[in-house]
């Protein structure tokens, strides 16, 4: 099935919910554009899911989605803690800050029934969720409001066990994405494969319509997911640019220099892997060091650390969220990009 007849839109192309870079101004232009934008609810609690899905229905009525994490909240383990502030002992002392003063817990929480009660008053279009399915009795208060149900798959069997569950579609996560990585089934980096190898696959696996992400940055890429079975697109970095991104100042020069094209998957700044720029962080302590904490816990240290650089006009602690193609960024309306990206699909 077409992704425009699930979801109730004009054009085939999603775009990718970005915590920290968006909000409900990015993606009701979308909408509005005849696609589906995406509000990630990932740094949000109910409280503020609420009011970004209220200023988001002021301004379209149009379908949309909105997006959480499913992650199990990580169990405290001091000495790990400690192994990580003891790692970033050097950059905490030369911006003076105390370690005292780092905030502990988790700074991110799943999917719990304070969203489910937000969705419920709300009825979003669409419900995706990122790191597998929340649990049964939450997943079903979600179906109960009408929504439809998308998850990101990784390998082919986290597809197959997400089709299993219920839902709708399947986003095909290819390595190329930016971003968290959705895996959920494996913890294996060495197992993840790009996109152009994984959607076939999961096309041919799956009875349920699968959207290709990762490295689609322009109608061809377009194209050729298309060509190998995609109902639809789901497109993140190239919208970094766009007028309505919240993206820093620090973020979209990133994006618009030579740094762009050297990207890793890096667990430093969250604890989970994630493909972003490489910056100084990453290049003096690796992208995948053996004591960064479970996530989200890593990013209470790293947050101290960026607020106090980003200060300074530094982006050296800065997560520089971006797939590894980069050439669709453009400071356009993200109307502009939305209809150049759908130009030439094929029913």
């Amino acid at each position: 099935m077409d992704i425009r007849d699930l979801f109730g839109i004009q054009l085939p192309v999603i775009q990718a919910p970005m915590a920290g870079s968006q909000n409900h101004q990015l993606a009701a232009a979308v909408s509005m554009a005849g696609g589906l934008g995406s509000i990630p609810a990932g740094m949000l609690n109910a409280e503020s899911l609420d009011a970004e899905l209220s200023a988001m229905t002021a301004l379209t009525d149009q379908p949309y989605n909105v997006n959480f994490f499913c992650h199990q909240p990580p169990a405290l383990d001091p000495e790990r803690e400690q192994a990580w502030l003891t790692l970033l002992a050097p950059f905490l002392n030369e911006h003076r800050i105390d370690p005292a003063s780092i905030p502990g817990g988790a700074t991110r929480k799943p999917f719990d029934a304070a969203m489910a009660e937000v969705l419920e008053r709300h009825r979003p279009a669409v419900v995706s969720f990122h790191f597998g399915l929340p649990a049964p009795e939450l997943l079903q208060r979600v179906l109960a409001t009408g929504a439809k149900i998308l998850s990101s798959a990784t390998t082919v069997e986290e597809g197959r066990w997400l089709q299993a569950q219920g839902v709708d579609a399947v986003i095909a996560q290819g390595l190329e994405a930016g971003g968290h990585r959705g895996m959920f089934l494996s913890t294996d980096i060495d197992g993840q494969v790009g996109t152009l190898a994984l959607l076939p696959q999961l096309v041919a696996a799956l009875d349920v319509p699968v959207i290709a992400t990762g490295g689609i940055a322009d109608v061809r890429g377009v194209d050729a997911v298309q060509a190998l079975g995609a109902a639809g697109v789901q497109v993140g970095t190239a919208y970094l640019l766009c007028d309505e991104s919240r993206a820093s100042p620090l973020h979209r020069q990133a994006l618009q220099s030579p740094a762009a094209a050297n990207t890793v998957l890096t667990t430093l700044f969250s604890g989970r892997p994630a493909r972003g720029i490489v910056n100084r962080l990453i290049r003096e302590l690796g992208p995948r060091p053996d004591a960064v904490p479970a996530f989200p816990l890593a990013s209470n240290a790293i947050g101290a650390l960026r607020v106090k650089t980003e200060s300074l006009g530094l982006d050296h602690f800065s997560p520089l969220w971006a797939g590894q193609n980069a050439s669709g960024c453009r400071a356009v309306p993200a109307a502009q990009l939305t209809e150049s990206l759908a130009a030439g699909w094929r029913r």
